[in-house]
Parts: structure tokens; sequence; C-alpha cells
């Protein structure tokens, strides 16, 4: 089970290293979500969630600055899968702990 290393991501955060799927850019459209948001987000923000299952990379959840990132690592690049704002309905007060324990 591979898990992955918020250093390891954070070395990858880079303009030209980082891959935007159609679906963030579509997201981003929607949710009104800066690539400089996501950025700053992934330098700073901590993982709280691990997919290590996830095909065709492991990812993870990221929350920093009321926003989640969702990415993963292959390649030697950094795809950032989609990016949202964590609802309170869902999520504790701070972002980084789903309300019920549930992952």
């Amino acid at each position: 089970m591979q898990m992955l290393q918020i250093d390891v991501i954070r070395k990858l955060c880079k303009d030209e290293t980082i891959f935007l799927t159609d679906h963030l850019k579509k997201r981003m459209r929607q949710r009104q979500i800066k690539f400089e948001d996501i950025k700053n987000t992934i330098k700073t923000g901590q993982i709280i969630e691990q997919y290590p299952d996830d095909y065709p990379f492991p990812s993870c959840l990221i929350n920093g600055n009321n926003l989640h990132i969702v990415l993963s690592i292959g390649n030697d690049q950094l795809y950032i899968i989609t990016a949202y704002r964590p609802s309170n309905e869902k999520w504790e007060a701070n972002g980084s702990k789903r309300k019920g324990g549930n992952q």
C-alpha cells in the first residue's frame, strides 16, 4: 500500500509538473477556484485522507485554506483531480475531519 508524502507532493508543486484534469478545470470554473489557491493549499495544507487503492495512481486529500484538493502522483507529475470547499454538513468546522467519522 503506497501512501503519498506531503514533502514529495510539495516538491512537485510547480507549474511545469502540475497536470490539471479536465474534471478539475470544469470544477474550478463552477466553484470559482483559482490555480494559485490550489498551489497555496498544497504548499500549506495537510494530507487528511489517503486513497492508496485509487487507479491509476494512489491519491490523497489535502485540506488547507478552506479548500480540499484531491491529487495523485504519477510519472513525476502531480495530477490534480478535483478541488472543492468543504461543506459544513459533511465536515467539521476546520474541514480536516468528516462528520460522523466516515471516510
